[in-house]
């Protein structure tokens, strides 16, 4: 199989107002990572070096017209095994933002936009149920939209405008509190409102955003209205949050259960924390998806796997497991010496690059002296929680809050002086808790039950213990890990909290984490920072419209973020390394999922 790195940038001009380019997957993530080196900080091990991908494009009508290319030697049928730790807490598309829902959710919900891949590793954003990725106006800050022919909910209802518009106007309900928000801020904007606001019940008591920001004048047509130039809104509209919703199948929060599908496949069992069966969707059409090859005809999904679970069973290929491999497992440490340097798994392992930045959040609420955050930052040890994961083999060190994917990056950047020392200054954390009168300063832990992370905490009790401070150390389960911290008073002072990048834009990242003026339950914001200099800069920088000095105005904030605020310590950034059976075809890895491509893959006929 074809193992292809990620490459270097280059934006066409169809990314012309902001830093557009790759949307990748899936904010918030919850766990390790795989395959690649470069930057390392002195560790050894690791593959191809961070790169983006080449070329970004914003698709026409013809190349968003299916079906979908080829894989060569694809053969449809069969089933592929699947073997997830964590079960979806949400199959609501309005609900999903973390990377082991947003894969599964991939094969089942499509929206008007989305990301292909083709055949030779470039990537475009294509028409998925419009036509094309969208027609914008001169000045930026309109979008128009046609719907394709031909498509239906899985319950055989056709698509139209109207459950575009219920869609967008849905994510304005209060019980939607887990998704993206970035076109219902930008709608806000144009109405001068704060986004709870300006539709507080969302379209069920009747009430709809005016026609001034989302116009449906018939129904095929839809027509995004904003304030500011808003040329990133494909990419936008590409994330599984705003996959399409039927107007008359919504059953609100219910809907999280059992949602209408849009794309090739539609859920025909699920017990979670157990189990999901995915089956073809009889009413989706091939001729009108130009992303989805949808080759193998069910998906058994089973949950509750460990890395170190998943990666023997995929070793030892065995039965069913040669049809299996895993979306968001990658290969555990225990075993990953052996599968990165033993040639017979070379043939059957996908890796490369995450946009994922692993980081320790700081309650501010809670912990409000900068030096004591500053005491903390010094105090972790990158190498103990790296190790945990793998090592190179997971991850690089982290000096920074932005992937090495994102323009701007600057190589080397190093605040605490980590990529040389990863053990940490336990000597500066305790002189900085000294000038504090803060010594044996409690602080409430939290991690999840994976076996990686809960060995990582290990590492990060005993430092800080070290340094000269208490800790109540704590777990909660996987599943629940995120609702978990995404309280505002949740009563912890200490816990991961990994983002990546929606596409290739600094605001994809600073701002869902840092803006003050988005705190709320299950908000993004887990440090619940409110800093008036930081929103500012928030504010002031997204009307820069060079994107080269974007990017370089964003990096600077992410310099205040990390040394003058202290309130994220940044960790590592993600790899990923997947293992899959000897009878699994067309697993490549895609940037935009971060792990293998489920959309090429197919089941290999058995010969023997």
């Amino acid at each position: 199989m074809s193992k292809r790195s990620l490459r270097q940038v280059r934006l066409t001009g169809a990314a012309i107002a902001l830093t557009g380019a790759l949307v990748l997957s899936a904010c918030s993530s919850g766990g390790g990572g795989g395959g690649g080196d470069g930057g390392n900080g002195g560790q050894e091990g690791g593959g191809p070096v961070a790169e983006a991908p080449e070329e970004i494009s914003f698709a026409d009508v013809e190349a968003s017209t299916g079906p979908a290319e080829e894989v060569p030697g694809a053969t449809p049928g069969g089933t592929v095994y699947v073997l997830q730790e964590v079960s979806p807490n949400h199959l609501d598309p309005g609900q999903i933002y973390t990377a082991a829902e947003s894969t599964i959710a991939s094969l089942i919900h499509r929206g008007l936009t989305t990301v292909r891949m083709d055949n030779d590793g470039n990537y475009s954003v294509v028409g998925d149920l419009a036509t094309d990725a969208g027609t914008v106006s001169e000045d930026g800050r309109s979008w128009t939209y046609t719907l394709k022919d031909d498509i239906h909910f899985s319950d055989g209802t056709p698509i139209t405008s109207a459950d575009v518009r219920h869609t967008i106007e849905r994510t304005f309900a209060p019980f939607v509190t887990n998704g993206p928000t970035f076109v219902q801020q930008w709608l806000a904007d144009a109405e001068g409102a704060e986004y709870r606001e300006l539709l507080p019940e969302g379209p069920y008591e009747g009430d709809h955003l005016p026609d001034t920001v989302l116009e449906t004048p018939d129904d095929k047509t839809v027509v995004f209205h904003f304030a500011q130039p808003q040329t990133d809104l494909p990419y936008a509209l590409a994330l599984v949050g705003y996959a399409l919703v039927s107007e008359d199948g919504d059953t609100r929060e219910t809907y999280d259960q059992e949602p209408l599908a849009t794309g090739p496949y539609t859920i025909d069992d699920f017990r979670p924390d157990r189990s999901m069966t995915l089956v073809r969707n009889e009413h989706w059409d091939p001729a009108s998806d130009a992303a989805r090859n949808a080759y193998p005809d069910r998906f058994e999904i089973t949950f509750g796997h460990s890395a170190d679970d998943s990666t023997t069973r995929l070793m030892a290929d065995n039965g069913d497991d040669r049809y299996a491999l895993s979306f968001n497992n990658s290969v555990d440490p225990g075993n990953a010496p052996e599968v990165s340097s033993n040639p017979e798994y070379q043939e059957r392992l996908v890796q490369g690059y995450q946009p994922y930045v692993a980081a320790l959040a700081i309650n501010t609420d809670r912990v409000t002296d900068v030096r004591v955050r500053q005491a903390i930052a010094h105090a972790i040890p990158l190498n103990g929680v790296l190790n945990a994961y793998g090592g190179a083999f997971a991850g690089e060190y982290a000096g920074g809050l932005l992937s090495p994917l994102l323009p701007g990056y600057e190589e080397g950047y190093d605040p605490y002086g980590k990529l040389a020392n990863p053990q940490g200054d336990l000597t500066r954390a305790r002189e900085l808790l000294e000038e504090a009168d803060a010594v044996g300063y409690e602080l409430n832990y939290v991690h999840h039950t994976n076996n990686e992370d809960a060995r990582a905490a290990v590492a990060v009790e005993d430092a800080l213990e070290e340094a000269g401070f208490t800790v109540n150390r704590s777990d909660v389960p996987q599943t629940s890990y995120y609702d978990t911290i995404g309280v505002v008073d949740n009563g912890y002072d200490l816990y991961r909290s990994n983002w990546g990048h929606d596409w290739l834009s600094s605001a994809t990242v600073i701002p869902p984490q840092f803006d003050g003026r988005q705190i709320q339950d299950q908000a993004s914001n887990y440090t619940h920072l409110n800093d008036e200099h930081v929103n500012a800069e928030i504010d002031r920088i997204r009307e820069i419209t060079d994107p080269a000095e974007a990017a370089a105005e964003w990096f600077g904030l992410n310099e205040y973020l990390v040394e003058d605020l202290a309130a994220q310590i940044p960790l590592y950034y993600y790899k990923m390394n997947i293992l899959h059976g000897s009878l699994i075809g067309g697993a490549d890895f895609n940037a935009n999922q971060g792990t293998v491509d489920m959309q090429r893959i197919y089941v290999i006929q058995d010969e023997s």
